[in-house]
């Protein structure tokens, strides 16, 4: 999907429910709408947009809304959607029962967004997965295929706990 649905629902979703799926059934959910996407993509204006066992695609427009004082787009913008893209691929490969966090990240930018960039896709694919810790990849590119933005994440994974 190239453009912001129409439908997206915004929220938190329960830990009984968060509990209740496989990673993957659960970033899947928020792509299919049975689960809403989380405030920040509000905020940002950014939807997810696909989900499969280790990778997860992100799509947004940014906007003069995103502007830092120099009038391009905040690196801050960037990087949430490396931070979630990459975080996401990691939980999608999650047994049920267990999630994640990011225990850090790091970005590295490769060439300025303005509004004239158009849509652009951040796609996060795990590079390795153990039982306590899990390693992702994150490229942003504009329509054209060219890289804006890539960067690296580790993910603590936890049990989610009653």
């Amino acid at each position: 999907m190239t453009e912001r649905p129409e439908t997206l629902r915004y929220g938190v979703v329960s830990a009984e429910d968060q509990r209740a799926l496989s990673g993957l059934d659960f970033v899947q959910a928020i792509v299919d709408g049975r689960l809403p996407h989380n405030a920040m993509a509000e905020t940002l204006g950014y939807w997810i947009a696909s989900a499969a066992d280790g990778r997860v695609t992100i799509r947004a427009r940014p906007s003069a809304a995103h502007f830092n004082p120099a009038g391009t787009v905040h690196g801050g913008f960037s990087a949430t959607l490396l931070d979630s893209c990459m975080g996401l691929a990691v939980h999608s490969t999650l047994p049920r029962g267990w999630g994640q966090t990011t225990l850090e990240f790091k970005v590295s930018f490769v060439r300025p967004i303005t509004v004239d960039t158009g849509l652009i896709t951040a796609e996060g694919q795990v590079l390795s997965r153990g039982r306590r810790a899990g390693t992702a990849e994150g490229r942003l590119t504009d329509a054209q295929g060219r890289l804006l933005v890539h960067g690296t994440t580790t993910c603590l994974i936890l049990e989610n706990q009653p």
